[in-house]
């Protein structure tokens, strides 16, 4: 009996740290999909209420962080040849669209679009020329600026949701994991 509890706990553990762990090391589509879970994630764990939560006036509240997540996807790619969606009509939308639901839409379709726009890239593409605030940089350059821009505003998103008690569901797993979680 000791050693099937065993068995289920330690299978129990590798899963946690598999799924807490998936597309880490994996290269850049790899990378991608584990923020996109991350981000996707926290935003579905945030209560609605907390949505327009702001640290101090003047600060990006919750929502804000997403759609400018949301946002700054669809620009950096659209300087890599897709255009911006025709519904995104102004850098406002970051404080008109607060509600919940509408800002996770925004941020998967964001997400979604850096994802299939990078898996359509053919060889040569990422070394290929763009300019961006009068300064040449590469598609490749366009997207690791996306990746890190992404990470960044996570670890923002976490600190608010800590500040407002919400734990990362990533972090919820055993204490022998949570030391590389966040």
């Amino acid at each position: 009996m000791k050693k099937i509890l065993l068995f289920a706990v330690l299978a129990m553990s590798a899963t946690t740290l598999h799924a807490q762990f998936e597309g880490i090391w994996e290269g850049y589509d790899g990378e991608w999909g584990h923020v996109s879970r991350q981000l996707i994630a926290l935003a579905e764990a945030t209560p609605a209420d907390k949505f327009t939560w702001r640290p101090a006036p003047g600060v990006r509240s919750i929502s804000e962080v997403y759609m400018h997540i949301a946002l700054a996807n669809f620009y950096l790619l659209s300087v890599t040849g897709p255009p911006m969606p025709p519904d995104i009509k102004s850098e406002d939308m970051e404080k008109t669209v607060t509600a919940k639901a509408d800002v996770i839409a925004f941020l998967k379709r964001s997400l979604d679009a850096v994802k299939t726009a990078r898996a359509q890239l053919k060889p040569g593409d990422l070394q290929r020329h763009v300019k961006i605030m009068n300064k040449d940089a590469t598609v490749d350059g366009m997207y690791l600026r996306i990746i890190v821009h992404d990470n960044e505003h996570m670890g923002q998103e976490i600190a608010y949701a800590r500040m407002n008690g919400i734990v990362p569901p990533w972090s919820q797993s055993s204490a022998e994991t949570k030391r590389f979680s966040d």
